[in-house]
């Protein structure tokens, strides 16, 4: 009987362990991930498997995995088939797991350049009314006085000021003599669908509007 269970072992770790999950004779559930060689002698064969529950990596010889081992008087299996892998394939998971971490740096990089895009606003907040002050000191003059020295200055001054925010973004929306839109503009008074007079100039930055301009309708 004893001989025939010496056998039965051998032929047991000539065998591949099937993947899928196993139960150990400790009553818990380990899948087979796959088998290597061991480095001592680069013959022996051992099986590496996972914790169902834990995750844990295990590596035992092959022969022992797929041996018997005498539990109360009796010679058991250590480690019985119980069913196949209903999982995903791991080849499947680390692409998946890739593809997930390569979405996560795309968004995070979109995440920074839309924060990039839009960080000026809170800025542009504060510097706006000076530029609209520019502009109302140069609209207010008569004309002759437009070939003052000092005028001319200011224009050029004005006129640096516009370059500069239109190369971060910044957008004037044009509104005086326009149709009338509610998305960049805001009535003050009059009914109609066409603008008459700017009262406060608007702006878009990068294509969102961060401050509607305010206008009279006709």
């Amino acid at each position: 009987m004893k001989d025939d269970k010496l056998k039965a072992i051998k032929e047991e770790a000539n065998k591949e362990p099937k993947p899928g999950i196993y139960l150990c004779h400790t009553g818990n559930e380990y899948r087979v991930l796959f088998t290597a060689f061991d480095t001592k002698d680069h013959e022996s064969e051992v099986v590496v498997y996972q914790g169902v529950l834990d995750d844990k990596i295990w590596v035992r010889p092959k022969e022992e995995f797929l041996g018997f081992k005498e539990i109360n008087g009796e010679q058991k299996k250590r480690f019985v088939f119980l069913r196949d892998e209903e999982f995903e394939s791991w080849e499947h998971k680390y692409k998946r797991a890739l593809a997930d971490y390569q979405n996560l740096l795309k968004q995070t990089a979109s995440e920074k350049a839309e924060f990039a895009k839009y960080a000026l606003t809170d800025f542009l907040e504060d510097i706006l009314p000076v530029y609209d002050h520019l502009k109302m000191s140069i609209a207010g003059l008569k004309d002759e006085d437009h070939d003052n020295p000092w005028v001319a200055g200011v224009k050029h001054v004005l006129k640096q000021f516009k370059d500069t925010l239109a190369s971060k973004g910044l957008e004037e929306i044009k509104t005086t003599g326009a149709k009338f839109d509610h998305n960049t503009m805001e009535a003050l008074e009059g009914k109609g669908d066409r603008v008459k007079q700017e009262v406060r100039a608007g702006y878009k930055l990068n294509g969102r509007v961060i401050r509607p301009a305010k206008v009279i309708v006709e």
